[in-house]
């Protein structure tokens, strides 16, 4: 008879100590006693579990991801990935804006048509970097910027880094690229932070990984290269009457113009993401994005429903290009990019 009031007080007593597993899933621990009924008095026993717990977290969230404006990634893969952005500037006339956060790409197209001339675009300043850096934590930074031959915003990173004394743990990378191109990176370089990468097991992914990056875009009008000094009036004039639009692709971080479309709207774009059927049927599985700088919606459906027919991607990514991009391409470009095996 005692035996058995023994086993039946063992069960009683097990049915109130913690789960470890379980409690572990709680954030709030006092949730976890009220839903479970489970006896706090083993709470001691697994605090020292619990902190290990907590400080895998925080070495998890050591490696923090910044970019510059011109990476074109949406608010909600900001959000989803935790990326910090630190924002170009856009000035139109006397009046200086910053990308992203006080004008739209309709505002400057608009200011471009009334004044005839591109709107000019700045880096940001070391100070504003340095903003987005704290000197007394711990945590490794990476800073992603659009290609060093296009802007002085990889150089304000590295001096930013340096003012600071922050040079052993400030990792500035050169995307060697623009836009989603440099997108493309940055989630990747997230996702390996989230698995628990350190900022140089990062970085030398990344050498490896921007060689395999395929940024290309077709123009729509070659009216905002002309006002930008990129191609001849007598270029843009023949372009426009004859309906060209040519294919913008980056390489070594430099733009080349390459191929050249004829048509109108829908016609021509899908002639240039077709081109590059064999290439994607190449690329790496885990995304491709859509980049536009304002472009019909059918025009843009057209491409997503196709890149979905060859049934390859598992996300297929639409964003809209930003002010500083918008500013040298115009409206209507649109843009696939992806990266290859």
């Amino acid at each position: 008879m005692l035996f058995f009031l023994f086993l039946l007080g063992m069960v009683w007593y097990n049915t109130k100590i913690v789960n470890i597993a379980e409690w572990a899933m709680y954030e709030d621990k006092e949730r976890y006693y009220k839903e479970t009924g489970k006896d706090r008095l083993h709470y001691a026993s697994y605090k020292g579990v619990w902190k290990q717990q907590e400080q895998r977290k925080v070495e998890a969230q050591m490696v923090k991801i910044l970019s510059d404006s011109t990476s074109d990634l949406s608010k909600e893969l900001i959000e989803k990935y935790k990326i910090g952005i630190i924002p170009l500037y856009v000035v139109l006339g006397e009046n200086e804006y910053k990308d992203g956060i006080n004008i739209k790409p309709e505002d400057l197209y608009k200011w471009s048509d009334e004044h005839g001339q591109t709107p000019k675009t700045a880096a940001p300043s070391v100070a504003d970097i340095e903003e987005f850096l704290d000197k007394d934590s711990k945590d490794e930074y990476i800073i992603f910027t659009i290609s060093s031959s296009m802007s002085a915003s990889n150089n304000n990173a590295r001096l930013a880094a340096e003012d600071l004394g922050m040079e052993d743990r400030v990792f500035v990378i050169d995307s060697e690229n623009l836009s989603t191109g440099i997108g493309l990176q940055i989630i990747r370089a997230a996702e390996l932070a989230a698995e628990g990468k350190d900022a140089k097991e990062i970085v030398e992914y990344l050498d490896e990984l921007k060689k395999r990056v395929r940024a290309s875009f077709v123009i729509d009008t070659l009216v905002y290269l002309y006002r930008g000094g990129r191609c001849s009036g007598l270029a843009a004039f023949f372009g426009s009457a004859l309906k060209l639009h040519p294919r913008i692709s980056v390489s070594e971080g430099v733009m080349h113009p390459e191929k050249k479309y004829r048509g109108k709207g829908e016609k021509y774009v899908m002639d240039y993401v077709k081109d590059m059927e064999h290439e994607l049927l190449g690329a790496e599985n885990a995304r491709i994005f859509i980049t536009h700088s304002g472009c019909d919606r059918e025009v843009v459906n057209a491409v997503k429903d196709y890149l979905e027919s060859l049934e390859h991607f598992d996300e297929i990514i639409e964003t809209r290009a930003g002010a500083v991009i918008s500013s040298h391409c115009g409206p209507g470009t649109l843009g696939v990019l992806f990266i290859s095996k």
